[in-house]
């Protein structure tokens, strides 16, 4: 194992992510830490280790860091290599429950949503992000963008008038010569003229007739 005092000295004091690997290449385990060099160490330096470590450590022969600039953005990548790599000694995230995702549901008017769990097949998600201000933050800015939907599916199915979005001309969800857009980075519907309240609103849950 070439994981010796100098390589553990030789790591910086900034957040990361370590990948133990096997003489083979084989990536064995992946983690983060506020502090590498005091994360990695403390691998090497502890008598009381479970079972788990102790046979991982057995197999280590080099490990591998990461800088990211902060904390979050380590359990970013943390997260998404052990979906990537798999490593054997990991205990994988189950249905990452703990991390908040950005929803755009396969529904024939899209909506945006906050999201933990595991989405359904026709659903697409996007993350995970570090907290839950960062989600609605990009909500609020792609919802601007693309005029799609925040509103519960419920609420839309039985909506008979304008929301305050629609009102704003800030939502597009249904008109009779719009294009219903599935995904982000489709083309953009037209947007909504300032029309009487009488009249079809794109916030109805039915087509215009």
């Amino acid at each position: 194992m070439s994981v010796d005092k100098d390589f553990l000295a030789s790591l910086p004091t900034l957040p990361g992510v370590y990948r133990m690997i096997d003489a083979a290449g084989a990536v064995l385990y992946v983690g983060k830490a506020k502090d590498l060099k005091k994360r990695v160490s403390s691998y090497f330096q502890k008598s009381d280790q479970s079972p788990r470590i102790k046979l991982m450590l057995k197999s280590v022969d080099h490990i591998d860091t990461t800088i990211t600039r902060t904390e979050a953005e380590a359990l970013l990548l943390e997260n998404n290599l052990i979906k990537g790599l798999k490593p054997r000694f990991n205990i994988l995230f189950r249905d990452d429950k703990s991390y908040p995702y950005l929803l755009l549901t396969g529904h024939r008017f899209p909506r945006l949503a906050y999201f933990r769990g595991t989405p359904k097949k026709r659903d697409q998600a996007y993350g995970p992000y570090p907290n839950a201000y960062a989600v609605r933050e990009s909500i609020q800015l792609l919802q601007k963008v693309f005029q799609l939907r925040t509103c519960e599916d419920t609420v839309f199915a039985n909506r008979s008038r304008p929301c305050l979005l629609s009102a704003l001309a800030r939502v597009c969800c249904i008109r009779s010569n719009a294009v219903p857009h599935r995904a982000l980075g489709t083309s953009r519907p037209t947007p909504m003229r300032a029309t009487s309240m009488k009249q079809p609103s794109c916030c109805t849950a039915t087509p215009a007739h």
